[in-house]
This record gives C-alpha cells, structure tokens and sequence, in this order.
C-alpha cells in the first residue's frame, strides 16, 4: 500500500511517498525561513500563499523521484490540524481533491502524531509501549504510547513550550530568525559555569513544564551585563543547559512512573545536538534506550504525514476508509481526542 503524505501545517511544505512494504520511497521539503526571515517570524498569510505555490510541484518531484505516478496511490494522508488554519487549508483542499479524483481513502491526520511516530522510519526502530518526549516550538508535552492512536498525556509545558523559549531568548540576545537554532550554535562558543539560570519546575513531583521564567531569567541576566560576544555565547550556553537537565529530569521521572523502558524524542528541538548527547547518556545510564527521528525528519516533514497515515489505514481496515467529498481543518486539536485503532499495530 502506497500513502502520499501531505503537509502544510505551518512554514515548511512537505511531501512524502510511503509504502508499506519497501518503507519511505521519497520524500521533498520547501522551507520558508528565508521569506520569513525578513519579518523575524512565520507571517500566515505569506505562509499559506507559499504552500499554494509548492504543493503541486513538489507532488510531480515526490512522484517523479519514486518512478510513481497517482495511479500508483492507494492512499492520501494530509496534515488536519494543529497549525495556522490558512496553511492547513492547503494540505486538507489538495489532498480531498486527489482522494476524490482518484478514488482513494483520504485521511486526516494529527501533526503531533507524526511527530510521535516519526522515530519510527528509522533504524532501529522502537516498538510499543514507549514514552515519548515531544519538544517543538509550540509543544513541550510528555506522552505515554501504546501503540497508534493510543495517547497518554503525562504532562505539558504550562506557558512556553521549549522551542519556544529558544526562540525568545535568541531574540533577547540579539540573534536572527529562526532563533532557537542560531542559539545551540552559538552555545558552543560559550564558557560552560559563567552563569547558572534556574530550572523550573525540576522538582515539582510532576511531569509538567515551565519555561516562561527561564526566558525571564535571562532577560534580568542581559539587562544586567555588558553584551559582548563571549556574553551572549555564555548566556546562550546557560540557557541551553538548564532547558536540557530539566527536560532529561523530566523525561526520566516519566520512564520511572510508567515502568517502561525506551524513551522516543520527537519534534524540532530533538535535533538539539546537546539534549542528543546528554539524554542519551542519562537513558542508556538507567538501563533505558532512547531513539531519535533522523535530524531531517525532527522539523515538520511530509514522511512522518506519509507514514501516520499508512499506519492507520493498515491498524484499521483499508475497505472502512472512502474517498473525500469534503474536509475540515483544526487550528486546535488535542492529541488525546484521537480515536484509538489498536494498541498492538
């Protein structure tokens, strides 16, 4: 069964052709940093009118590189929800639009579930139960997983998410867009013990998330320093060092309460090379294993829409699912809502 996967939930363009049988056959990604740049963050309007630009032609690559054609597809799956509801509308209109032509079963699928279950098309792989980790710029949420469709929230950032943090403090220190990642380079420069922020909510007894007073840290930190070079890169340093150690804490006092033993890391900030190395010693030190997207499908992609949507369409049966005659998007969407399928595919 081949899936082409759809997405456009925000500021990325991804297309993705999964087949169930020989895994990922192609995937192509148009990124609009650079037209965002210019603004210093994601302008929906431009955002949506880019994905109208790139969503066809980057289809006819996807196909094209696969030696596929739409013949081929047995399958849609594009982004529903969450997102900017302009971009999504993109996505969700062209994939309706193709299940219908073509006679195939259309599904929604939930941005954050791609996120979840894209450590999956690596090698190796895990397998159910896992905790998973998921750290984006809009999303800090602990999740247990039983299999697809089977959500547990453990906990969940209770103001900014972790990316999002990175991105606020890099504009406190002066850096361009996207932020979060010109603050990891720029950590490296710096002097490790200069400074020492604090770490919310690390010994709250629960699995939540605070990120909100840490950025507020290191704007009383700036307003109280001479900004240098070796400054920022000392700030950007200390920053980094507290959100890792919380997120760590965090993520191992998940692996304690569930009993299990393979933590999964998904979205943008788990291609952080430092939160990489450290969870991965703290883990493995617990007798615990830990797995990560490969660093191109950590930020939003169309392999990771591609290969949820195939594994709900093989965890339910391919006969319930009919071609498109309508569609809807969720700006906002709890993952919890999803409707579990099984808990052993």
């Amino acid at each position: 069964m081949i899936v082409l996967g759809i997405e456009t939930s925000c500021d990325e363009t991804g297309i993705a052709l999964y087949d169930t049988q020989h895994g990922l056959l192609s995937h192509t990604l148009h990124s609009q940093i650079k037209m965002h740049s210019e603004y210093g963050g994601v302008v929906p309007e431009l955002a949506s009118r880019d994905h109208i630009r790139r969503i066809l032609p980057l289809i006819k690559q996807t196909l094209a590189t696969a030696e596929c054609t739409l013949q081929d597809i047995d399958g849609l799956a594009y982004t529903q929800g969450p997102g900017l509801a302009g971009a999504l509308l993109v996505g969700a209109s062209v994939g309706a639009a193709l299940s219908f032509a073509l006679k195939i079963p259309a599904l929604g699928i939930h941005h954050l579930e791609g996120h979840l279950l894209s450590p999956l098309l690596s090698t190796p792989a895990p397998c159910f139960p896992f905790v998973a980790l998921l750290v984006s710029g809009g999303h800090t949420q602990l999740m247990q997983v039983n299999g697809v469709g089977h959500y547990k929230l453990l906990g969940e950032t209770v103001d900014d998410a972790a990316g999002e943090a990175f991105d606020k403090t890099a504009k406190l220190l002066g850096l361009g867009y996207p932020g979060g990642a010109a603050l990891s380079k720029l950590a490296y420069q710096g002097q490790p013990g200069r400074f020492k922020l604090p770490r919310p909510m690390l010994n709250s007894g629960d699995l939540n998330f605070s990120f909100s007073g840490l950025k507020t840290a290191v704007l009383t930190l700036v307003n109280k320093q001479e900004i240098t070079q070796q400054t920022r890169a000392d700030i950007a340093l200390a920053f980094q060092e507290a959100v890792v150690e919380v997120l760590t804490e965090k993520a191992l006092s998940a692996l304690s309460q569930t009993g299990f033993t393979q933590l999964v890391i998904a979205g943008g900030v788990g291609a952080n090379k430092q939160l990489r190395e450290y969870l991965t010693d703290m883990v493995t030190a617990k007798g615990s294993t830990v797995f990560y997207p490969e660093l191109e499908f950590c930020t939003d992609n169309g392999a990771m829409i591609a290969f949820a949507g195939a594994m709900r369409l093989r965890a339910s049966k391919y006969k319930d699912h009919q071609p498109a005659n309508s569609f809807t998007v969720k700006a906002r969407w709890d993952l919890e809502m999803l409707t579990g399928t099984s808990s052993s595919e």
